[in-house]
Formats: structure tokens, C-alpha cells, sequence
């Protein structure tokens, strides 16, 4: 039998990643992918949270500068978050693994609100709870609100699944060709470093509450689950390095 090394993970998911090779919108093949290897997980009895990003539909930064107010645009990056959600809840759910979506904005007709002891409930029962609507206010990242909601259901490990790299590398590798890939840093590392793997809220939320984060390729089939096996692919950031 095979055996995880954690029990209860926030898995979290770029827009970009939705959209595959079309850079845009959402990939049925790509999701089907996404939720078969998030299936393959939940199989071995882990317990899966999900974040997922929107900028594959919508990116408030990215509207901000287009002159819309920020505030405004990073709502509607939220709504574009929920939209993801809803897709991987179907993708999950024909599969026939059981999805909640909790949404930081109420909308009762589509979604559950957001509460922290719920969402616990849906994962010891054995379900996918995905969190949209990022933290439900303007100017935080969808990389926040992994790492606060994996702080507030006390989950393990941030799995930060990428479509384009396979890691954490010292400079862009597509630009730079002598990058040099990191197999594991210090959260601190990460901010003097200043590497972008994640902003650095989300950076200092992680090392405060002491949750590892490992970041590799979810475009290689059954990644997430050698992960959670524990083989050693990606890079592993954390507090600090024994």
C-alpha cells in the first residue's frame, strides 16, 4: 500500500495552469488532467484543499493598469476564480469525487460561504473543498490566500503546481540559460532573494506558521502524486534547512 508522507494538503493552482497551451480561458483537457491527478491523491485517503488563481480569465493587477480602479478589478479577479472553481468542481465531481466549493464572497446560489470549521468537516469526510474568491478583499494575492487558508485549517504542506517551470530557479529560465535550479531554501532566502515564487505576504504568512511549500510542474502526469510518495522533484521551501 502505498503510503503519503502528509495527510492534509492545500494544492494550489495558477489560472495559467487551467489554460493549457492556449494561454487563455479554460482547457477541458487540461482541467480532466488536473482533476484526475488531484483524484489519484484523494485515492491514497489525503485530505485535498484547493486554491485556485484566475489570471487565466482575468488578472486585477493587469486591469488596474488599463485604468480600472484596483479595488474593482481585483474583485473581478475573484469572480474569475470562482468561474475556475466551478469548472474543477465539475471535473472533479464526474470523476466521482465529491466537491465543495466555499467562496470568501457569498453567493448562496452557486457556492458555500467560506467557514473554516465546515471546510474542516468536508475534508475529514473525505472531500475536496476548493476556495475561491481568494481572501475576499481587494489586494491580496490568490498566493495569500493559500497560505492563510492552509494556516487555518492547519494543512501539512502548499503544493504550488506550475504549468511553465519546474521549480524555483535563481533567474527566469526561458530568459536565462544559466538559471540555476534550487532543490530546497529558507522562506527568508526566498524574500532576500527576492525569487517571486510567491508574493512576500504569502512568503511571511508560510514562515510564521512554519508550512513547507513545494514547488514543481503540473503539466507531467501524475506529478502530485509523487509528490505526496515523497520523491524528490521541484523545489521544497521552508522555515529553515535542518
Amino acid at each position: 500500500m502505498e503510503q503519503p508522507i502528509y495527510k492534509r494538503i492545500v494544492l494550489k493552482l495558477s489560472g495559467e495552469a487551467l489554460a493549457g497551451q492556449q494561454g487563455y480561458g479554460i482547457d477541458s483537457e487540461m482541467i480532466s488532467s488536473i482533476a484526475g491527478q488531484v483524484k489519484a491523491v484523494h485515492d491514497l485517503n489525503v485530505e485535498v484543499a484547493i486554491v485556485v488563481g484566475g489570471g487565466n480569465i482575468w488578472r486585477g493587477i493587469a486591469g488596474s493598469a488599463k485604468g480600472i480602479d484596483r479595488a474593482t478589478a481585483d474583485y473581478m479577479g475573484m469572480l474569475a476564480t470562482v468561474m475556475n472553481s466551478l469548472a474543477l468542481q465539475d471535473a472533479l465531481e464526474q470523476i466521482g469525487v465529491p466537491t465543495r466549493v466555499q467562496t470568501s464572497i457569498t453567493m448562496q446560489q452557486v457556492a458555500e460561504p467560506y467557514i473554516r470549521r465546515k471546510a474542516i468537516r468536508h475534508l475529514e469526510k473525505g472531500r475536496v473543498v476548493i476556495f475561491a474568491a481568494g481572501t475576499g478583499n481587494p489586494y491580496f494575492s490568490t498566493d495569500t490566500t493559500a497560505a492563510l487558508r492552509a494556516a487555518e485549517i492547519e494543512a501539512e504542506v502548499i503544493l504550488m503546481a506550475k504549468n511553465k517551470v519546474d521549480g524555483v530557479y535563481s533567474a527566469d529560465p526561458f530568459k536565462d540559460p544559466t538559471a540555476e535550479k534550487f532543490e530546497v531554501l529558507t522562506y527568508m532566502e526566498v524574500l532576500n532573494k527576492n525569487l517571486g515564487v510567491m508574493d512576500s505576504t504569502a512568503s511571511s504568512l508560510c514562515m510564521d506558521n512554519n508550512i513547507t511549500l513545494i514547488v514543481f510542474s503540473i503539466t507531467e502526469e501524475g506529478n502530485i502524486k509523487r509528490v505526496m510518495l515523497g520523491e524528490k522533484i521541484g523545489t521544497i521551501v521552508k522555515g529553515s534547512i535542518d
